[in-house]
């Protein structure tokens, strides 16, 4: 049976968003300067003229640590819209496929249940797809026990799949502060080199200032925004994954016969649970 692979899909969403991204940094240098493209400029008292440099104009005083501060922000941008894509309860526990699964469940019909499974691969049908596997109708339950084993150990890899991208951000958020930093101690050391040379003069003894405090800046400005989509992806991947549970818990269990499907509410589902209010008009037992 051939799968439908959404990574293609995905890699254009990550590249077109990446460059929209980047477009609207060009942007904003762009506005730092003047309507002309020249660089506006301000007096202060004493009469001497300062100008006001742009981002660009920082970035390139930066150093050559810009430069690796640039390729973490490039890839806390594709890494944030990966799990902005990917991370999603739509897109690991799709709603319509827990119905189709549960459905098949109560009917004990576990080919049905195992095709829907593959013919749309997530998180939640590799989780499912696995207990089945597992199924035994000669067993206590159905063999409920090797069930929930298989799927906890389905649950534990897909977790650990995506939180891998997850973590990245974690790397970028911690890595970004630290490259500032040793750009500030470079810019430090710089500055001292011009004192202990005799140089008095101030323009070369601010340029190591200068490289110390721009560096400093760009390792927080990278950093900061890291570290919140790491715990704001973090979290959200963890709802996902109890989310996850508790529907192959419920399918399992309906499997197994300790659910009845009728009146039964499917987890963080209200179509279903309307269904199943529904479903209680019609009797459940026989005698």
């Amino acid at each position: 049976m051939t799968h439908r692979n959404p990574s293609k899909f995905t890699r254009w969403k990550i590249f077109f968003l990446s460059a929209f991204f980047a477009l609207t940094a060009g942007i904003a240098v762009a506005q730092d300067k003047g309507g002309n493209g020249e660089t506006p400029s301000a007096t202060t008292e004493n009469g001497n003229e300062v100008t006001k440099q742009s981002a660009l104009d920082l970035y390139k005083q930066g150093g050559s640590f810009m430069h690796v501060l640039l390729i973490c922000s490039i890839g806390t941008i594709a890494v944030a819209v990966y799990c902005f894509v990917q991370v999603s309860r739509k897109k690991m526990v799709p709603q319509t496929m827990v119905d189709q699964v549960n459905q098949a469940m109560a009917a004990k019909d576990v080919n049905t249940a195992y095709q829907v499974c593959k013919s749309t691969p997530n998180s939640y049908a590799n989780v499912i797809s696995n207990a089945l596997l597992k199924v035994n109708f000669d067993r206590d339950l159905n063999n409920k026990v090797s069930m929930v084993d298989a799927a906890m150990e389905a649950l534990d890899e897909e977790e650990h799949k995506q939180m891998v991208w997850v973590n990245y951000l974690n790397v970028f958020a911690v890595l970004a502060p630290m490259i500032g930093l040793l750009g500030t101690v470079w810019g430090m050391i710089e500055a001292f080199d011009v004192l202990t040379a005799g140089d008095s003069d101030p323009k070369k003894l601010a340029g190591g200032i200068k490289i110390a405090m721009v560096t400093t800046a760009g390792g927080l400005i990278v950093g900061i925004p890291s570290m919140f989509f790491y715990l704001f992806f973090r979290d959200k991947l963890q709802g996902v994954i109890t989310t996850i549970q508790k529907n192959a818990s419920f399918a399992i269990d309906i499997l197994s016969g300790e659910i009845r499907l009728e009146g039964a509410e499917t987890p963080a589902a209200e179509e279903v649970a309307e269904a199943g209010a529904e479903a209680t008009e019609a009797p459940t037992s026989e005698s």
